[in-house]
């Protein structure tokens, strides 16, 4: 069935309509969560992609360029009249929540992922009045961390909407530590005692400028320098546009691919499996609201290091793991030499953090949060753009 005729089947005031990123992991789990919970969704996106459980997924204005954003509004407006969606949610202040707002229809949930409220704002002008323009018009704010949430009242510039963290959360049943996994290669690792097999450091951070790869791959040959007869290898999961800047810089450090391996984007299985053989799980970027990965290494039991951000020092105490300045590559070597030194520490790191992710991060307590939120919000109806919610 196309996107046409699935609309069409879609009785008024009954649909979530989502405008977001198809192709994202954490838009693809957010829709099939709430498609779990009884909700018929729709998402309208610039990046199409199939995602199981949706009524449909809409491509408006494929591509990535700025002024698609523009172009789109006469289509997102009608897309919204002919649905007459219950709930309209946009998932990135700086682009889809704009379409969120202008679309026509209420109410208006806006989410902000992390840099499109804390960085760029701050950088464009244009972008601080979009992003001020679109929240005045939301019923409803969410964030995974509260220094977006703060961001979010600062930029939304007399914007009213109850604020809410809700946390992207992590899967706690898919992602275990490796002691509670039945599996014989972790078995046989465990059995190895901790100065006989190599100090494993993992990183799930995207291959791009923000996420600082560059200062954890100096970090990692300093470890090897200050410990000359232990084996340290790195993992590096995520992928992205430095790939080749970064595999030459590992290999200037003396990091063979023996050492770094490069292994990029990964499903869960394998995402779960590179995380139970780690020994501790390094996110240092340079701005970050909650990493669903760092969730996902604290449901692992994995240490944490992470650079000092709110969102970071949030769940990483001196239980969980430690905190380091951004970019500081000494700190970092230190950081991991101290945990590399410390199985002990380790373990009780893991303890804690595994109960930890239990308490406050699983994915289905929060979605069960967000659907309380969506049920409370008001009646759905047109909206005019001069419209701001008070």
């Amino acid at each position: 069935m196309n996107a046409v005729d699935a609309l069409a089947r879609i009785p008024p005031d009954r649909a979530l309509l989502i405008f977001g990123d198809a192709s994202s992991v954490h838009t693809q789990r957010w829709a099939r969560e709430m498609v779990a919970r009884g909700h018929v969704v729709v998402v309208a996106t610039r990046l199409p992609a199939a995602i199981e459980g949706v009524a449909a997924v809409v491509p408006l204005q494929p591509g990535r360029d700025g002024a698609g954003w523009f172009r789109a509004l006469p289509a997102v407006r009608r897309l919204a009249g002919t649905l007459r969606p219950r709930i309209v949610h946009g998932h990135y202040v700086t682009g889809y929540g704009l379409w969120a707002a202008a679309c026509g229809w209420g109410p208006v949930v806006q989410t902000a992922w992390g840099s499109d409220i804390l960085v760029t704002p701050r950088e464009s002008a244009v972008m601080r009045h979009i992003v001020g323009w679109s929240l005045r018009r939301a019923d409803l704010m969410t964030a995974d961390s509260q220094d977006a949430l703060d961001a979010m009242a600062l930029f939304g510039d007399g914007a009213v909407a109850p604020r809410h963290e809700i946390l992207w959360g992590a899967d706690t049943e898919r992602f275990v530590p490796a002691a509670d996994a039945d599996n014989a290669d972790n078995a046989a690792n465990a059995a190895i005692p901790d100065e006989h097999r190599p100090f494993r450091i993992l990183s799930l951070r995207s291959w791009e400028p923000n996420y600082h790869i560059d200062v954890l791959i100096d970090a990692v040959a300093r470890v090897r320098a200050a410990r000359p007869g232990r084996a340290v290898m790195l993992e590096l999961l995520g992928g992205g546009p430095d790939a080749d800047a970064l595999k030459a810089r590992a290999a200037a450090a003396g990091l063979g691919p023996d050492v770094a391996r490069f292994t990029g984007r990964v499903g869960d299985a394998a995402m779960v499996a590179a995380m139970q053989a780690a020994d501790v799980s390094v996110t240092v970027p340079g701005s970050d609201a909650t990493s669903v990965s760092l969730l996902e290494s604290l449901a692992c039991g994995l240490p944490i290091v992470a650079s000092d951000l709110p969102a970071n020092r949030r769940w990483v105490g001196a239980q969980a793991g430690v905190i380091v300045p951004v970019r500081d590559g000494a700190e970092l070597a230190d950081a991991l030499l101290a945990l590399l030194d410390d199985p002990a520490r380790r373990r009780a790191m893991s303890r804690h953090n595994r109960a930890l992710a239990l308490r406050e991060a699983s994915r289905r307590v929060q979605m069960d949060r967000m659907d309380a939120l969506y049920r409370q919000l008001p009646p759905s109806g047109p909206r005019r753009l001069w419209e701001t919610v008070r």
